[in-house]
């Protein structure tokens, strides 16, 4: 029984599940697809006439929503040094890369910056007007779209580049003084690798997206379409820092 026990508690996807949790971003990914799993459930019912179990799940939603902004208290000045280390960085061949990079940094910065200010008043941390609780949602809403759009920019510019490299390296693999064999195929893996890695950001992006446009009126959305794309994206994202929790 005790072996057993033993296998059970030490199983390396529960070490891997722990090593996952004790970060902030897995925590975070987490709660996120919990969030919008729990949005989807509560128009689920709620469509379906079942007023008390949309409750339920609407509370859940909203407290792990608030629960998030907590935590992400320090999370603009991640998004401000990133802005200034990408503009240290030059390349003519990615200036539109670069910009994109700095105007998205710069956008997520203003998101969470108002977004805190969003936390504080809905904990009586401090009392803003309606009024004034309502443009400052709705700025921070502004400044998610804008980040999301410029990430969405800055995919399709590097989407284009690395496929200009690949398609480059592929009509050089004949010539002989380009390097080894090996060499090739590892430049080549290199390339396969972050083409993956852009796609992947690319289309939670583009579910993404959706959100903050259907919080600032701009397309219509209800809570079940939203709710499906939050939890993909979450998924998505939990998925992608449960393979690094592996490596370390």
């Amino acid at each position: 029984m005790t072996s057993i026990s033993s296998q059970l508690v030490l199983h390396p996807t529960v070490s891997q599940s722990i090593k996952l949790g004790s970060t902030t971003l897995g925590r975070d990914k987490l709660y996120r697809a919990v969030q919008y799993f729990a949005r989807f459930l509560a128009w689920f019912f709620l469509s379906r006439g079942n007023k008390e179990q949309a409750a339920r799940w609407n509370a859940l939603k909203s407290h792990l929503a608030l629960g998030r902004k907590l935590m992400r208290l320090g999370k603009p000045m991640e998004h401000l040094q990133a802005a200034l280390r990408a503009l240290q960085v030059y390349s003519a061949q990615e200036t539109g890369e670069q910009i994109t990079t700095i105007g998205r940094q710069l956008a997520y910065f203003g998101y969470l910056t108002y977004d805190a200010i969003v936390w504080a008043n809905a904990v009586k941390f401090i009392t803003l007007k309606p009024d004034t609780a309502q443009k400052v949602n709705k700025t921070s809403n502004r400044f998610w779209l804008a980040g999301i759009l410029l990430s969405i920019t800055h995919g399709l510019l590097k989407a284009g580049r690395l496929a200009n490299e690949a398609k480059k390296l592929r009509s050089k693999s004949g010539e002989k003084d380009i390097g080894t064999e090996a060499d090739r195929e590892l430049k080549q893996r290199t390339l396969d690798l972050a083409r993956s890695v852009t796609r992947h950001q690319f289309i939670i992006d583009i579910l993404d997206v959706w959100i903050p446009a259907a919080n600032l009126g701009l397309v219509n959305f209800n809570d079940g379409v939203l709710g499906i794309f939050g939890f993909i994206t979450s998924v998505m994202a939990l998925r992608q820092q449960w393979h690094i929790a592996a490596k370390k």
